[in-house]
């Protein structure tokens, strides 16, 4: 058992398994993320008895960082897990703070045509405690605070669903990592069985969903979950889960050359999220050498955002990271996979 992995609830029910107070999992935390320190033996204010116990029963290991690659508001750092797997994060420095993508898989099996991640087909789900020590690595490595995370990475979070939710546990606990709820965005490519669950866990995260086609036909052709639950379904699961959280939910589409890029798919886009409390970001693909789909030109997407404003839809373009770097999501691990 790792020790990164449980939650306070998870670790006062082990306490209390050994006979003791539940409130020493309070303390155990305030040692690992408020003071970065997970020598067990400086836990002076618990019993040594204990923490010989702690130490039989847990490990405290973490994911080592082994490739680093910066561009200039960009850091993009591959890990290597204990089974020699490989994963990627990326450190975003925005105006108001500092961002993290954090993995949820090795690999993806959701096959989307234009992502280098679900090229590599899934190996396995990270634990918990594998996607909590991107967050505490890199924070050690870059000497500040990260104020905001999404879990946007490697693989597809609502597949690897109890996992990432004891993650979102850990990072927003007041004594874990602290981070603001809001904080906290998930993007999914749209599972929507798993839409309707995240609905009733009762916690006020971003859902970001992949959309990135206005319709079925080109949905189909370059995302396979479309073929399995429609945009008709996702539509749906989105309204309802606007409806009971009361969360504006991000709308996320790629912007791909003489794909989904034209004036038609603009003006069909506007009309199916018309009157939902939504926003678009319109996302400039970052290009790899492995697929044959290019980023769409400046002009076009700029065209596209206006049709979307004109029409009602509140929208963004994203702004561009690491063009100078392996950019696009899962690059740096196939570059580690392929060696």
């Amino acid at each position: 058992m790792n020790i990164y992995g449980f939650t306070r609830e998870k670790l006062e029910e082990y306490f209390l398994s050994i006979g003791e107070k539940k409130f020493k999992a309070l303390q155990v935390f305030e040692w690992l993320y408020e003071k970065k320190n997970s020598h067990v033996d400086d836990w002076t204010n618990i019993k040594k008895e204990i923490r010989d116990k702690m130490k039989q029963d847990f490990s405290f290991e973490r994911p080592k960082i082994i490739r680093r690659e910066r561009d200039t508001l960009t850091r993009k750092y591959l890990f290597e897990l204990n089974d020699h797997n490989h994963i990627e994060a990326v450190v975003m420095y925005h105006d108001y703070g500092i961002s993290l993508c954090v993995s949820s898989q090795v690999g993806c099996n959701m096959g989307c045509a234009f992502c280098e991640s679900g090229r590599l087909k899934k190996v396995r789900n990270l634990e918990t405690f594998e996607m909590v020590s991107q967050i505490l690595e890199i924070e050690e490595d870059i000497g500040d605070r990260i104020s905001s995370v999404v879990i946007m990475g490697i693989g597809e979070p609502l597949d690897n669903y109890d996992n990432v939710l004891a993650f979102i546990r850990i990072i927003n606990d007041a004594k874990g990592l602290a981070l603001g709820i809001r904080h906290i965005t998930l993007s999914t490519s749209g599972l929507v069985p798993k839409i309707y669950d995240l609905m009733k866990e009762n916690i006020q995260i971003n859902l970001a969903i992949s959309l990135h086609a206005p319709n079925d036909e080109i949905r189909n052709q370059i995302m396979k979950v479309n073929q399995v639950y429609n945009i008709s379904q996702l539509i749906t699961s989105i309204k309802d889960y606007i409806l009971n959280t009361r969360r504006r939910v991000t709308i996320e589409y790629v912007m791909l050359k003489g794909i989904n890029d034209s004036e038609t798919c603009a003006i069909e886009l506007a009309s199916l999220l018309h009157g939902m409390n939504i926003y678009v970001n319109l996302i400039p693909y970052n290009e790899t050498n492995h697929i044959n789909l290019y980023k769409s030109d400046k002009e076009t997407i700029s065209k596209f955002c206006a049709t979307l404003k004109e029409k009602g839809i509140n929208v963004t373009i994203r702004k561009e990271f690491g063009s100078k770097i392996s950019a696009a999501c899962g690059q740096l691990r196939s570059k580690e996979v392929e060696k």
